[in-house]
C-alpha cells in the first residue's frame, strides 16, 4: 500500500483556514481584554502587582495610613467593638434543649 499525498490546493486551503481561524481568535481576544480592563470598576493598584517589592516590617506606612491613638471612639463605634457574650452559635442543638422539647 502505498500513502498518497495530499494535493497542494488541499494543503494551501487548509492553512488558509488555519491562520483565518487563529486570525479571529487574536482579534477576538484583544476585544475581550480591551474590554475587560475599560469595564473594571476598581483602580489600578500598583503596590499590589506581582512584581511590586514586598514590605519587609523595616519600614512604618505613610503618614495617612497611619491610625490616630488619640481620636475619640463614638458610642456606636464602642458599641459595634463590644465583644459578644452569651452561648455560641451551633447547628447541634443543646442537650437540656433536645429533652425539654418533649
Amino acid at each position: 500500500m502505498t500513502r498518497q499525498t495530499p494535493s497542494p490546493r488541499k494543503t494551501l486551503s487548509l492553512a488558509a483556514v488555519g491562520a483565518l481561524v487563529a486570525g479571529i481568535g487574536a482579534v477576538a481576544a484583544g476585544f475581550w481584554l480591551r474590554n475587560r480592563s475599560a469595564a473594571s470598576p476598581e483602580h489600578a493598584a500598583p503596590d499590589l502587582s506581582l512584581d511590586a517589592p514586598r514590605p519587609d516590617g523595616s519600614t512604618r506606612a505613610p503618614v495617612a495610613f497611619r491610625p490616630d491613638p488619640t481620636a475619640p471612639v463614638s458610642a456606636g463605634e464602642r458599641e459595634s467593638l463590644r465583644p459578644a457574650t452569651g452561648p455560641s452559635p451551633s447547628i447541634v442543638a443543646d442537650r437540656g434543649g433536645v429533652r425539654s422539647g418533649a
